[in-house]
């Protein structure tokens, strides 16, 4: 059974920073795609950004520039940089993990996931 913890979550003004960190008790993390996902309230749960096992990286349109995803293998931990944090960005962020080729984009093919963390931005 693989375990993702978040962590990095709170209550945070427009315009700052957060970082999140995803730990996994996969050993094989470095043969797996990491995603982070984000759910707001009564909507879907939706992809934020993704990185392969071979380092392709995706993000959707509204977080590039300013958010950032990596990897660190060897900490077998996944990480999402948030940089000028807007109001539509608040939601409970999930870490996922996949087993596909590439960076899935859907939910329904990342089988591991985590409990979610907060993230709220405040004006």
């Amino acid at each position: 059974q693989v375990q993702l913890v978040e962590s990095g979550g709170g209550l945070v003004q427009a315009g700052d920073s957060v970082r999140l960190s995803c730990t996994v008790s996969e050993r094989t993390f470095s043969s797996v795609t990491m995603g982070w996902f984000r759910q707001a309230p009564g909507k879907e749960r939706n992809i934020v950004a993704g990185i392969s096992r071979f380092g392709l990286i995706y993000y959707i349109d509204s977080v590039k520039g300013r958010f950032t995803i990596s990897r660190d293998n060897a900490k077998i931990t996944l990480y999402l940089q948030m940089n000028s944090l807007k109001l539509e960005d608040t939601a409970v962020y999930y870490c996922a993990a996949s087993r596909s080729l590439g960076v899935p984009t859907t939910p329904s093919q990342y089988a591991y996931w985590g409990q979610g963390t907060q993230v709220t931005v405040s004006s």
